[in-house]
């Protein structure tokens, strides 16, 4: 049997506490890592859903818009609806992106002006869904971001 010595238990006894402190350190950096893919991906994730959400609300008002300018159906063109379609899209642009949320307020300053002249107003009702094709593409392009 091998007799160790001082030096040798020593030297073994710092090996063991530098492997010890290594796969602390890796153990922590892989928490870290991984709480922040989490919510990176929760954030991702809530995003994505917003964004899709906006996107239906975004083509429900452009449906209200047409069906009461062209159609002069004024239940499925309700301004009233358009109003809490507006409301719910601007809400939504919070959880998406800033400038999402800019182009959403723009749109709702433009339906604010415009709402009233959309039955009679070819103007109106194109810069109406100018507005809204602005927010669509806003919307796109934070969707295309994400990874």
């Amino acid at each position: 049997m091998k007799k160790l010595t001082l030096e040798k238990i020593q030297q073994k006894l710092a090996t063991y506490q530098y492997i010890v402190m290594m796969s602390f350190i890796f153990g922590v950096l892989g928490f870290v890592y991984n709480n922040w893919r989490y919510e990176h991906n929760e954030t991702n994730n809530n995003i994505r859903v917003a964004s899709f959400q906006m996107i239906q609300e975004l083509a429900s008002l452009e449906q209200n818009v047409y069906a009461n300018h062209y159609d002069n159906d004024m239940h499925k063109g309700s301004p009233r609806d358009g109003w809490v379609k507006v409301g719910l899209i601007n809400d939504l642009a919070l959880f998406i992106d800033p400038t999402c949320k800019a182009s959403s307020d723009a749109l709702k300053q433009i339906w604010k002006k415009e709402w009233s002249h959309i039955h009679t107003s070819k103007k109106s009702t194109d810069s109406v869904v100018q507005e809204i094709e602005k927010v669509k593409a806003c919307t796109r392009s934070v969707l295309n971001e994400l990874y």
